[in-house]
């Protein structure tokens, strides 16, 4: 069955939305943790020598299995106790079916959707051709968009509902890293639409900064020499 994906946003009733609570996520503490120190725009660039359906059919792929399994690493705090709706900051996602029927989800069954659904459509060969001259679908970019608009709402909600649980378990570097990478990847290739992404943006701008280049040592100056302008520092 094709699912289709609604949202809507949460109201206050008279208290300060969720989204405006502090985020553990944004502290510099957890922020600074990562499991790679190099630049991941590089690692996102299509090669030369790649076709870009291929790379996205693999890098899509690469990025169900590696979501996948990180919330599979949280699976036993998310229930349909705990987690009564599919939430990321102030947003709640629902699922339709293709009637345009709302169904009431919880955020493991909505999770369960996602990955029953991309697991069906990434290992389908007329949807991700996998044997030599197979050519990929017209629908073949609508349908990475999709996948990676899921992928990201699990990701959302992750951070949002399971943080705590994530650096207990200390794979906090794990998620930062993961979550930067796929941010990276879907800018480069404009696979998920702004607007979708924008109630994580104060996590993707400290994720996915570009790495400062590493300082040259400092010149021995003389006596007599003015102040070097790089010895000014810049808090940003």
């Amino acid at each position: 069955m094709d699912w289709l994906m609604g949202k809507s946003k949460t109201k206050p009733n008279g208290k300060k939305p969720p989204a405006e609570e502090k985020k553990q996520y944004l502290e510099a503490e957890f922020t600074k943790v990562r499991v790679v120190d190099f630049d991941l725009k590089e690692l996102v660039l299509l090669p030369r020598e790649i076709d870009l359906n291929e790379w996205l059919a693999s890098n899509t792929t690469t990025f169900f299995n590696l979501i996948n399994l990180q919330y599979s690493t949280i699976s036993e705090f998310c229930t349909g106790d705990t987690c009564q709706a599919m939430t990321a900051c102030n947003t709640i996602y629902y699922w339709y079916d293709e009637r345009g029927k709302k169904t009431k989800c919880t955020a493991p069954q909505y999770v369960d959707f996602v990955m029953s659904l991309v697991q069906k459509l990434v290992t389908e060969e007329e949807n991700f051709p996998t044997k030599y001259g197979k050519e990929f679908p017209n629908s073949f970019d609508s349908l990475v968009k999709k996948i990676c608009r899921y992928l990201f709402h699990v990701l959302a909600h992750l951070y949002w509902a399971h943080f705590k649980e994530t650096v207990a378990l200390d794979l906090q570097g794990h998620l930062n890293t993961l979550y930067a990478h796929f941010i990276v990847f879907v800018r480069e290739f404009n696979l998920v639409d702004p607007k979708e992404t924008c109630i994580m943006d104060d996590l993707s701008e400290i994720l996915c900064a570009p790495v400062p280049p590493t300082p040259a040592p400092a010149a021995p100056s003389s006596p007599n020499s003015a102040p070097s302008s790089h010895n000014h520092v810049t808090e940003r």
